[in-house]
């Protein structure tokens, strides 16, 4: 959780085995994870925990955008898997859980519409990193730099500027730096190959960053990803692709464990590890039940007493002919809601695509919950996020609790 954590002690194990790992970039692969609809058995990536049961558990971020949260349901099933292994991890991050289905721990940083190039200009992580100390940070934070034109260099840049910003909080923090997934939306046709230049790019990067007390670590999302198999629109994964990306983490996360809890082995060369297959149930909300009577007409859904709800309406990013916006549901009544609606004053044939919410309207456009989403307890939240043509909505946005 997204608590103050305890002063701890200096990590002397941990500190003799980083000694060795002079320039390392951990390179995972893609190939080397299990099909989508599997995940690797516990136990079985190449380092295996071994950590006294009252040690305190890693502090570890997902850092990015909407691919990592809104509500990037990968780090729920990441979560599971690596405490089925036997890993105590603690996630954090100044953002809430979002949903998925999954009881996990679900404090993160995936903020969506957010650019990796614009966060590091702001200096706003730092705040982020300072509250929550992160030991591990997982970073997969490039996909709207690519889609808005930003240069490799440029989100390079950026996240080296994060990259220090940790290590000012954290010298030893362990940094896993995503080959992030392709950028591939109908509506962008340069954006597979803006995204395959940056991916190219990172191995170096990550080699040159590392340091024997910081190691940068790489896991290759690019590698065997289809956004035709994978995404729901060619950009934000599906039930296939969160199973996929959970299971390409995995190895590299352990790896990462591994160092700052002093277990890890000297680094060098390492075999392949095909893990054996188990099936595994993806994240899939339960139907809501249908009556069986016939009634002759459909009320319409009366909120529970007390239920209210609040939006507001961000934009992160634009460009001529475009933009990104998120809006964040804040549930402002006494009772929880079990579901909201969110109008926008902008047609409907503007939003290129959204997620995390339903799109319907014509001259102007609604945002309805999802099923893992609407459900708001008093003073919970949630998010959406949409891609824009023309120009941004310009008026109140309003929300209807459910």
């Amino acid at each position: 959780m997204a608590t103050s954590p305890p002063s701890r002690p200096v990590r002397r194990r941990r500190l003799r085995a980083l000694a060795t790992v002079v320039g390392l970039a951990l390179l995972v692969p893609a190939g080397a994870a299990t099909a989508p609809g599997a995940l690797a058995a516990p136990g079985a990536a190449s380092v295996a925990p071994s950590v006294a049961a009252d040690a305190e558990p890693v502090r570890v971020m997902a850092l990015g955008d909407s691919i990592t949260g809104s509500p990037g349901c990968w780090r729920a099933l990441l979560h599971r898997d690596l405490t089925a292994a036997g890993h105590r991890v603690d996630m954090v991050g100044t953002l809430p859980p979002q949903g998925c289905g999954i009881a996990h721990d679900g404090d993160n940083e995936g903020h969506g519409g957010a650019l990796v190039t614009n966060v590091a200009a702001s200096g706003e992580a730092a705040a982020w990193f300072a509250a929550t100390r992160p030991q591990v940070v997982l970073m997969h934070f490039a996909t709207n730099d690519v889609w808005s034109a930003r240069t490799p260099q440029q989100v390079l840049d950026a996240w080296t500027t994060l990259v220090r910003q940790m290590r000012a909080v954290d010298p030893h923090v362990v940094v896993v730096a995503a080959q992030i997934i392709p950028v591939a939306p109908p509506s962008c046709a340069q954006c597979p190959a803006r995204t395959e230049a940056l991916n190219a790019e990172v191995p170096a990067w990550a080699a040159a960053t590392s340091t024997p007390g910081s190691p940068v670590l790489v896991a290759d999302h690019w590698t065997g990803w289809d956004p035709a198999r994978d995404t729901s629109d060619g950009v934000h994964p599906n039930d296939a692709g969160t199973v996929r990306m959970a299971a390409t983490w995995l190895p590299v996360v352990e790896r990462a464990l591994a160092l700052v809890e002093g277990t890890a082995p000297t680094p060098g060369p390492s075999p392949t590890v095909t893990p054996t297959p188990t099936p595994t149930p993806t994240a899939t909300p339960t139907p809501t039940p249908t009556s069986t009577s016939t009634p002759t007409s459909t009320p319409t859904p009366t909120p529970p007493a007390g239920a209210a709800c609040t939006a507001v309406l961000t934009v992160t990013s634009r460009w001529p002919g475009g933009f990104v916006a998120t809006v964040r549901v804040t549930s402002s009544g006494t009772s929880a809601t079990s579901g909201w609606q969110v109008a926008v004053p902008l047609p409907a044939n503007q939003v290129a695509h959204a997620w995390s919410a339903t799109v319907s309207g014509s001259s102007s456009v609604t945002f309805d919950a999802v099923a893992w989403n609407g459900a708001l307890a008093p003073g919970a939240a949630a998010e959406l996020g949409f891609q824009g043509t023309g120009e941004p909505p310009v008026g109140a946005v309003t929300c209807t609790a459910r």
